[in-house]
């Protein structure tokens, strides 16, 4: 493949394009696209929707039973005491068990991809105790912020390689059209995000990924 746009300069322009998210009396977690975005190039070079619907059905999971540790934390957390070590002990519990939930879940075909849920279960906590959200301190305020963030990720992963505007090229360095990489030879080439072919895989792709 051949960029017109070089990627690194596409994927700067659409990551400063992120203050323009972030930088409103919304307070978002911006950095929650990101997150997302990279793990859609862990999930394989070329950006897919197959990979983008794994993590959209998967990160918010992951906030979901964050934000029922949070919850429950809040109602139980100093049932043994108000010291810091019983409210751990409870913290501790509550942990255990929601995350064997978690990974229970991930035996389910449409939950399968585990680390897509941890990413999602990361991405809570830090948006709720980093006081992100439109309503900083409000768990479920830091949920749908979360949430929103993380869906826009795999949403840049795949305008980063589209907005390259790539050609595909032979490997005598002539485009796939005949068109040579001086730019001499007409007809248009098609566009290198257009599903010309199997995309490349990693494991992931093949199996249910476990954490």
């Amino acid at each position: 493949m051949r960029e017109r746009i070089p990627h690194e300069i596409v994927a700067s322009v659409l990551a400063g394009a992120t203050a323009f998210i972030g930088g409103t009396a919304l307070n978002l977690p911006t950095w929650a696209i990101f997150v997302s975005w990279a793990a859609m190039f862990l999930l394989g070079a070329k950006p897919t929707l197959r990979n983008a619907t794994r993590l959209w059905a998967t990160m918010p999971v992951g906030s979901a039973f964050a934000l029922v540790i949070v919850l429950i934390d809040q109602q139980i957390g100093t049932v043994l005491g108000d010291g810091q070590l019983a409210k751990n002990v409870v913290l501790g519990v509550v942990i255990l068990v929601c995350n064997t939930a978690l990974m229970c879940t991930g035996r389910l075909r449409a939950f399968a991809l585990v680390p897509g849920m941890f990413l999602g279960f990361a991405s809570f906590f830090a948006t709720y105790f980093g006081g992100f959200g439109f309503a900083p301190g409000n768990p479920w305020a830091a949920w749908v912020s979360v949430v929103v963030m993380n869906a826009a990720g795999p949403v840049f992963a795949y305008l980063s390689r589209k907005w390259t505007f790539a050609r595909r090229t032979g490997a005598d360095g002539t485009e796939a059209d005949g068109t040579g990489t001086d730019g001499t030879g007409t007809g248009p080439a098609p566009d290198a995000t257009v599903d010309v072919g199997a995309a490349p895989r990693l494991q992931s792709d093949r199996e249910p990924t476990r954490a």
